[in-house]
């Protein structure tokens, strides 16, 4: 149990096992007092007398005092110790000890002071008088002494010890008493106690003086203590009273600060120290707050009303101005037993709660001047439908952002645009688009980590920044995650609303800043939109406004040089059965400063330069590396590498194919190169060489891109091919355009005439690749089974297969041995080619 739950409960048990303790020494001191008595009873009326006049001189003593308040209890600093000197020169020792504690028990019974304080008293006096009677003892002096230094000498110090007795023995008491420290209760008013000491002494040395030269001056001692009592305690009083003004200053000084919890914690502390109080409570009118704690701080803020477990006097104030106009609230002080203040302590209540009735005025102005601050600052920092940052708050951000990232990981933007939104406003009206809005921020603003900034940046374009991000790749996730959010349909006035929405990312650029990074997320994003894409990352090679920029011819020596060009593979497989049959070699620059190049962007620079030999042998000896570790893995899988056309015009490029080739001892057949329709015809009779040648060798040739071009059917004529790859164009729109399923049709058909392979591009689903399988294609390549990769994850792909079987990217399209229900096609495919099975072959 805390200390102050005892306090409130009832006496301190160290308090009544203290005053326990003095009650039995003191019992043991006149029990021993008693015995010597009867060794000298008093036996005259003389005798009767003295101890009568010991007996009132101890009260006297005791009722002639300065008294001192201390929360609900008034200790009080007497003259019994000097009483109780005097009677030892007066009369034996032992009678003495007698005699105060009678004395003493005779004012407590006036005074009807409580038991506890009134067996302290008598047991603190006794002990003093059986103190100063063992001082008397020890000096083994005739008392009085003989000669006037010897008789102050031994005065002195019978005086002195009973002096810190009395000390020593109600320190303790009033510390725990009244809640203080022992060290902080005995330096209080200390001047004032030694002074007192002093005082008394000198009168102790008179009286008894007095009495050894002529008694009749006995007359004079009452006036000198009268004299000198009232000086002391007006000494005490005025001490007190000073002390109590500079406090008072300290406190109205702390009181003027504008936060109106630390206004209300000083005022509680102070005012318990100030006026001595067991509790202080502030009830505030505005709010129904209210606060109550003492000197050790606040322990309560909650609404007015609580009851308190302090129990008895309650001195209020109310806290007015000095006009009494305004009245914020009520200052009570609350003392566990009876107290009634004095006039100097009601005036400084007073003057402390007009005090603090203007320091609680201030903060709260101040503090509703801050509130409506901060709304004008949030009101211009952020959106007022939404409610989401605005867009210069989220530059602001962004921009604090970006000079520190360094230190918090990587930043990114995801910019959100909302597809087909007029439509809504136009529909259903403005009205009904702002709750779509409302609810997209909703939506973003939970899908999002707690560290990410979103922001409407007007319109229907909302952007999230990501901060403190581990690694790039994060970002891509969490954007799918924030879109994802917003797939679901959205309810308005009874209707279901589906909302699309297409997003970009960018990463933190190296230069820029902020600007940069919400238009690379913007350039992302419209490459989403013109993909018909969900979302885009920002890459450079895309970024049309940065090709004017870019130096990649002086580049190019470098690049060659340092290995910066790289090869990923697509994988190519079997509609049918999901193996995979051949690999594209796709060619990317690794730019040190522009990441990865598409080569779109740099094929022309690279012809251009004269470079065109070493990166095509590059190119190929990757490609060819990639095929010997399919193969030594157990995938003997072709692969297949874009040719440029002003490599055809190179008569010595076969030699060279054929010799990387043969230095990778690879046999020709499984190499597949891939042509384009770019060709220029008036310069076919220098392909037809080098193809032929090529072709003769066991090179297998592909026409890319085949349909979109003006010239397929010529060159197919011309040129001695194998295959034929169908333009992603035509597969994507195969299900909405008629024309496009044409176009498919008798490409399919075509091969089939001239036997030729057919490889469909651009597959994406499903539905795609079992249209595709009906119609009679049977190889594909697309994002539905794999994107562009490095060599050996291919390879990861393949030995982990899929299904259980290796070499396999995706599920059969039909059990084996199951009858399938050809289309008309395929059933035409199948009587034309009969000899034909459904693969790509090898």
């Amino acid at each position: 149990m805390s200390r102050t739950t005892r306090r409130h409960r009832g006496a301190d048990p160290r308090l009544l096992s203290l005053v326990g303790l003095m009650v039995m020494l003191a019992t043991v001191v006149a029990v021993t007092a008693a015995i010597a008595t009867t060794r000298n009873v008093p036996d005259s009326a003389g005798h009767v007398s003295t101890i009568s006049a010991l007996v009132l001189m101890i009260a006297l003593g005791a009722i002639v005092k300065t008294r001192l308040r201390i929360r609900s209890t008034t200790f009080s600093f007497a003259w019994v110790e000097t009483a109780i000197v005097l009677g030892l020169a007066l009369a034996p020792p032992p009678w003495v000890i007698l005699s105060t504690g009678l004395g003493i028990a005779c004012v407590s019974l006036v005074n009807r002071l409580t038991a506890i304080k009134a067996a302290f008293a008598i047991a603190k006096h006794t002990l003093v008088a059986g103190g100063a009677t063992l001082v008397i003892m020890l000096l083994g002096q005739r008392w009085p002494p003989d000669g006037l230094w010897n008789h102050l000498i031994v005065l002195g110090t019978v005086y002195l010890v009973a002096a810190v007795l009395d000390d020593v023995l109600a320190i303790p008491v009033i510390a725990l008493a009244s809640g203080t420290r022992i060290v902080r209760q005995f330096r209080t008013h200390f001047d004032l106690r030694l002074a007192g000491f002093a005082v008394r002494f000198v009168v102790a040395a008179l009286t008894l003086i007095i009495i050894q030269a002529d008694q009749r001056l006995l007359l004079a001692v009452p006036p000198l203590v009268l004299s000198l009592h009232l000086a002391y305690s007006a000494r005490i009083r005025g001490r007190t009273e000073q002390q109590a003004w500079q406090r008072l200053a300290r406190t109205t000084d702390a009181l003027n600060v504008v936060d109106l919890d630390n206004v209300l914690t000083t005022a509680v502390t102070q005012a318990a120290e100030l006026f001595s109080a067991d509790e202080v409570e502030i009830e505030l009118r505005d709010g129904g707050r209210t606060v109550r704690g003492g000197t050790g701080g606040i322990t309560f803020d909650g609404p007015t009303g609580t009851p308190t477990d302090v129990d008895g006097t309650i001195v209020p104030a109310p806290l007015e101005g000095h006009d009494r106009t305004v009245d914020v609230g009520m200052l009570r002080l609350r003392f566990r037993g009876p107290v009634q203040l004095s006039e100097r302590e009601q005036y400084t209540l007073r003057t402390f709660a007009s005090a603090l009735c203007t320091a609680v005025r201030n903060a709260q102005a101040y503090a509703e001047l801050a509130r409506v601050a901060d709304e004008h600052a949030y009101a211009a920092s952020h959106d007022a439908l939404t409610g989401l940052a605005n867009r210069r708050h989220l530059l602001d951000e962004g921009t604090e952002q970006l000079s520190t990232r360094h230190a918090d990981g990587v930043t990114a933007l995801v910019l959100i645009d909302l597809n087909h939104f007029k439509e809504v406003n136009d529909t259903l009206g403005h009205a009904a688009g702002d709750q779509v809005l409302v609810q997209v921020a909703d939506r973003l603003r939970g899908a999002a980590q707690p560290s990410d900034l979103v922001a409407r940046l007007g319109g229907d374009e909302f952007a999230v920044l990501m901060r403190g991000l581990p690694a790039p790749a994060v970002a891509a996730h969490r954007a799918e995650t924030l879109l994802a959010a917003l797939h679901e349909p959205f309810e308005l006035d009874g209707m279901r609303i589906s909302v699309e929405a297409s997003g970009g990312i960018s990463g933190a650029p190296s230069n820029g800043g902020m600007a940069e990074l919400l238009r690379r997320a913007d350039v992302a994003m419209y490459q989403a939109k013109r993909a018909g894409q969900r979302i885009s990352t920002y890459a450079p090679t895309r970024d049309t406004a940065d090709l004017g920029r870019l130096t990649l011819g002086g580049d190019l020596p470098r690049a060659v040089a340092d290995h910066e060009f790289v090869v990923n593979f697509q994988p190519i497989v079997d509609l049918g059965t999901g193996e995979v049959t051949s690999a594209e070699a796709l060619a990317r620059w690794h730019h040190p400063t522009h990441g990865l190049i598409d080569p779109l962007r740099f094929l022309e620079a690279v012809e251009r330069s004269g470079l065109l030999p070493a990166f095509a042998e590059a190119i190929l000896d990757q490609a060819l590396i990639a095929a010997v570790s399919w193969r030594d893995a157990g995938f003997d899988v072709p692969v297949a590498v874009n040719v440029s056309p002003r490599s055809l015009l190179d008569a010595r490029f076969p030699g060279s194919v054929l010799a990387r080739l043969r230095a990778h001892d690879l046999p020709p057949d499984r190499l597949v190169l891939e042509l384009t329709e770019t060709l220029t015809l008036s310069q076919l009779d220098v392909v037809d060489r080098v193809l032929s040648r090529l072709r003769d060798e066991g090179v297998r040739l592909a026409l890319d891109d085949f349909g979109t071009g003006y010239s397929s059917l010529s060159l197919l004529s011309r040129i001695p091919v194998h295959e034929l790859k169908i333009d992603r164009s035509f597969v994507t729109t195969m299900e909405s355009s008629a024309e496009a399923a044409a176009v498919i049709r008798s490409t399919l058909d075509l091969g089939r005439s001239l036997d030729l392979d057919v490889v469909a591009e651009g597959v994406e689903s499903e539905p795609q690749r079992r249209a595709l399988w009906e119609l009679g294609c049977v190889a594909g390549q697309g994002h539905l089974f794999a994107r562009p990769m490095p060599s050996g994850t291919l390879l990861a792909a393949m030995q982990r297969g899929s299904g259980g079987r290796p070499g396999a990217l995706a599920a059969p399209l039909h059990d084996t041995g199951a009858v399938i229900r050809l289309s008309q096609n395929r059933r035409q495919a199948g009587r034309a080619r009969p000899d034909r099975l459904p693969h790509l072959p090898a």
